[in-house]
């Protein structure tokens, strides 16, 4: 993995600074715990405009650009789609990254 936003994304994970799943995700955005989303660029078109709908509503920054595969080996998981990152720090550097 060279990618260095997802070594932050692995980082996060094992630090327990991450929300993983689609209702936890939106749960943590309007709850406003959620400081960046990422969402699998092959993510389905129903949790595609869900995740963009409430992320604008509550302007969360969003990452699109990492496919289902790459988002599950960043952090060790099977099957990530959606995840949230929770924590100030690490959205900021990797927001820094973008």
């Amino acid at each position: 993995m060279n990618d260095k936003i997802l070594n932050y994304l692995g980082l996060a994970t094992s630090a327990g600074k991450t929300v993983n799943g689609e209702e936890k995700t939106l749960e943590a955005v309007k709850s406003n715990k959620a400081r960046l989303v990422f969402l699998a660029k092959d993510a389905g078109n129903s949790t595609t405009k869900r995740m963009n709908d409430k992320c604008q509503t509550y302007q969360v920054t969003i990452i699109d650009k990492y496919t289902n595969a790459e988002l599950s080996q960043a952090t060790g998981t099977f099957n990530r789609v959606t995840l949230a990152i929770t924590d100030k720090g690490f959205a900021k550097a990797i927001k820094e990254l973008t």
